[in-house]
């Protein structure tokens, strides 16, 4: 089969669509034949480097979404059920950008039934970032929560899913985003800051750190999205920073609230697997509103 690998650190250029082999279900795994999967910054991160590795050959993508066409021992799922499911980590010769890849039985959650594949395929990796994230700031509703970076996936996704729970949320994005991030459901938007101590949480998608912290009133709450990196606690501020799991039962919370109209999925542009090396491009150009999806 065919996969985007990167066998040694770079730019675009150094995606490679490699011949691999087709992975095999262990106990309580499945494999999934891939419809579509999202690239992500995190992707491009594996690509450069930063997460080591070097030496090695390392698959990309987190994102699936697809049909199940083989089981393990003790699985949970049928050959034909269309799944989604969060292939985490860059330990694995394999990731998602790929025509087959193999997750946990409780990795995948019973795909959304009222998008595509393509849709279905932005949700896992920022969805299950955003739901993990709220779940360490643990926000009652009536409470006030700062989402920066609120155009983005990951913010998009914490602004609804915080506003569905009744949670004050005002969005921090630029200028030109404010109606768009209204759309998701902000109460209030501001493409600068808040006063100093103004609100009960920080949701800091866009890494601020230090800057966002300040908005944190006494006693409250600051989660980041890339783990270890958060500032240290000041005036009794909680902070911390989310390091996303695989979840089936939380992505099948999400999809519920896909399907129910609540979560919004966005697809900026599609590429045909064969086309990575230029996805990664386009990612890098920045400017991406909504995901860039491969489709093998």
């Amino acid at each position: 089969m065919r996969a985007a690998v990167v066998r040694s650190f770079g730019g675009p250029e150094a995606v490679e669509i490699a011949e691999v082999a087709v992975p095999e279900p262990g106990a309580r795994q499945v494999r999934i034949k891939v419809a579509a999967g999202a690239l992500n910054p995190v992707d491009a991160g594996v690509r450069a480097g930063f997460f080591g590795g070097a030496g090695k050959t390392l698959g990309l993508g987190w994102d699936v979404a697809g049909t199940v066409d083989a089981v393990g021992s003790a699985a949970a799922w049928q050959i034909g059920d269309p799944v989604v499911a969060l292939v985490a980590g860059v330990a694995a010769p394999l990731g998602a950008h790929a025509e087959y890849v193999v997750v946990a039985t409780d990795a995948a959650a019973k795909a959304p039934a009222t998008v595509d594949a393509v849709h279905a395929g932005t949700l896992p990796l920022n969805g299950l970032t955003a739901l993990q994230a709220l779940g360490l700031l643990d926000l009652a509703p009536g409470q006030s929560l700062l989402v920066t970076g609120a155009a983005g996936a990951v913010g998009g996704f914490a602004v609804q899913l915080a506003a569905h729970r009744g949670i004050e949320v005002t969005g921090q994005a630029r200028a030109g985003d404010e109606e768009l991030v209204r759309s998701l459901g902000a109460a209030r938007f501001t493409a600068e800051g808040v006063e100093p101590g103004s609100v009960d949480a920080v949701l800091d998608a866009a890494v601020l750190g230090g800057a966002a912290l300040e908005w944190v009133r006494d006693g409250g709450a600051y989660v980041g999205v890339r783990p270890g990196a958060f500032p240290e606690p000041v005036r009794g501020v909680r902070t911390g920073a989310v390091e996303v799991a695989a979840d089936g039962a939380g992505l099948a919370e999400l999809v519920r609230l896909v399907d129910e109209g609540v979560l919004t999925l966005r697809v900026a542009e599609t590429y045909a697997l064969a086309e990575a090396a230029q996805a990664h491009a386009r990612l890098a150009a920045g400017g991406v509103r909504g995901r860039l999806v491969l489709v093998p």
